[in-house]
């Protein structure tokens, strides 16, 4: 038979003995939750195709960054967190003052969403970054500033806007500024000649007889045509000179900051090249030619228009003097 007194005992130590032991059970189980938890954090990040990182602003530290700074910037996460200038030597030379600046407007603005910049990976290649970064505005007085951000690869972005932007822009056939394209910059060119009374010329050029080339020989070689006045023009030009395909067989040019008689110069530079183009096409060999019309900014002129009209009646002028001839009006 039991003692009374060591069964009494028995019945007051087991609740304690079991709310232990659930305690200890329910422990391990967050430790395990916890672990869980951690272990698809880490997952996530290592997953995940863009860069988290936190700053330091005042001590120009960099806290933290996340796996993916490895893959995208192929550059060792230990040393960027041993030296903020990691992260600047990182940066396309030319990006580097806006990068530096745009970051220092998130103490301002409290959250930069639009920086984009470019890199130097590890490996040479320029690659596009999208870099938003934001500051916790609700931090404690004399607590440090850090700053915090997600960047993204956009490099595939970027190639596909140029690629549209050039679409948009280009002749397809010639690689040359199509018509709308090629005025818009004319009257950017115009209104900042006017603005600075500096020179400016406007030349239009139009292939001779360019019925008779697709009639005889064929669309195809039309088309070979259009490509060579193209590649001549682009060739004779000046750096900073526009040039363009504007209508059928009709090109423009347009040279700022250059005088009447320097612009007479190119014309005729690009007369003379294109009159040693040949064509061969079964068995036949041929040239052609072309009629400029050149004229230059005076202080009359009110706008583009005026130059395009001037051109435009100077080359019908050489058209009708025979040909293969610049006119200036």
């Amino acid at each position: 038979m039991v003692p009374k007194n060591l069964h009494d005992s028995s019945l007051t130590q087991s609740p304690d003995t079991a709310q232990t032991l659930m305690a200890l059970m329910h422990a391990q189980g967050e430790v395990a939750r916890l672990s869980e938890r951690e272990q698809l954090f880490s997952s996530l990040l290592v997953s995940v195709n863009a860069v988290l990182w936190a700053f330091n602003w005042e001590t120009r530290q960099v806290l933290y960054v996340s796996p993916a700074y490895e893959r995208l910037f192929g550059r060792s996460a230990g040393l960027l967190l041993s030296d903020y200038n990691q992260w600047r030597d990182s940066i396309y030379p030319d990006d580097l003052e806006y990068a530096e600046r745009s970051l220092a407007e998130v103490l301002e603005k409290g959250a930069v969403e639009d920086r984009e910049y470019r890199i130097i990976a590890a490996d040479g290649q320029v690659r596009w970054i999208s870099d938003k970064c934001f500051i916790n505005r609700q931090a404690e007085p004399g607590q440090p500033v850090i700053i915090v951000g997600i960047a993204e690869d956009i490099t595939e972005k970027k190639r596909m806007e140029a690629e549209l932007q050039r679409l948009a822009t280009t002749d397809v056939l010639t690689q040359s500024s199509n018509r709308r394209h090629f005025f818009e910059c004319a009257q950017r060119e115009f209104a900042q000649a006017c603005k600075q009374g500096a020179p400016m010329a406007f030349l239009l050029l139009d292939i001779d007889d360019f019925k008779a080339v697709n009639d005889t020989y064929g669309h195809q070689t039309g088309d070979n045509v259009l490509q060579r006045i193209a590649e001549s023009g682009r060739a004779a030009l000046r750096r900073g000179d526009l040039f363009g395909r504007i209508g059928g067989e009709e090109f423009a040019a347009v040279f700022p900051g250059c005088a009447p008689d320097m612009a007479m110069q190119v014309a005729e530079r690009l007369q003379r090249m294109i009159q040693q183009l040949s064509f061969s096409q079964d068995d036949q060999t041929f040239g052609i030619t072309v009629s400029q019309g050149l004229t230059s900014l005076t202080a009359e002129d009110q706008s583009l228009d005026a130059l395009y009209a001037r051109a435009d009646a100077a080359m019908y002028e050489a058209k009708r003097q025979g040909k293969n001839r610049i006119i200036s009006g």
